[in-house]
């Protein structure tokens, strides 16, 4: 069975500054047309800092479109203007949210958190052996960082607590590898 849907017309409604907004008119596999709204998105990065063996650092912040003050992994997306590189945006995202840097960080997985209606894909890295610093978040990012035990974090996510998919994915994922 044929699956595949091809573009039939592109056409973008709204450039921002993080996303794209587009309404493509496409030719589904039965030939005939219909439309395609989605979100373009450069891709982003989160990271699971360990400080120790047993304790996670978790960033707690305000979120607009949820209205609610969320637990999540240090996370952001990818300066695609400079041309960054994935490995370069999880180390610089650690730093600024966190103050924490490292040499010791390594890919656990990717995914698609919306692949219905966003193209993003997202990686998520651990990082061990952290060095601390200053933090130094965005201009119009306000964090709280909270130095968690990881088994602390698997009961939060268990319990609601944590409800951020890139933190429930990194630390079920990180669970199941233990």
């Amino acid at each position: 069975m044929k699956l595949k849907e091809k573009v039939y017309k592109k056409n973008k409604i709204y450039t921002g500054i993080a996303v794209d907004f587009y309404n493509d008119e496409i030719i589904l596999p039965n030939g005939k047309k219909a439309v395609r709204e989605y979100i373009n998105h450069p891709g982003a990065v989160a990271i699971v800092p360990f400080v120790n063996k047993e304790d996670i650092i978790l960033v707690r912040q305000y979120r607009y479109p949820v209205d609610k003050i969320t637990y999540e992994i240090p996370a952001g997306k990818l300066d695609h203007d400079k041309k960054e590189s994935l490995l370069n945006c999880a180390k610089r995202e650690l730093k600024e949210e966190t103050g924490y840097s490292t040499k010791t960080i390594k890919k656990l997985i990717s995914f698609w958190p919306s692949s219905a209606f966003s193209n993003e894909k997202l990686i998520i890295y651990v990082a061990k052996n952290l060095v601390k610093g200053k933090a130094n978040p965005d201009a119009d990012e306000f964090i709280e960082n909270l130095v968690v035990p990881f088994k602390r974090a698997l009961q939060m996510v268990k319990q609601g607590k944590i409800k951020d998919s890139k933190t429930v994915i990194a630390l079920l994922y990180i669970a199941s590898k233990i």
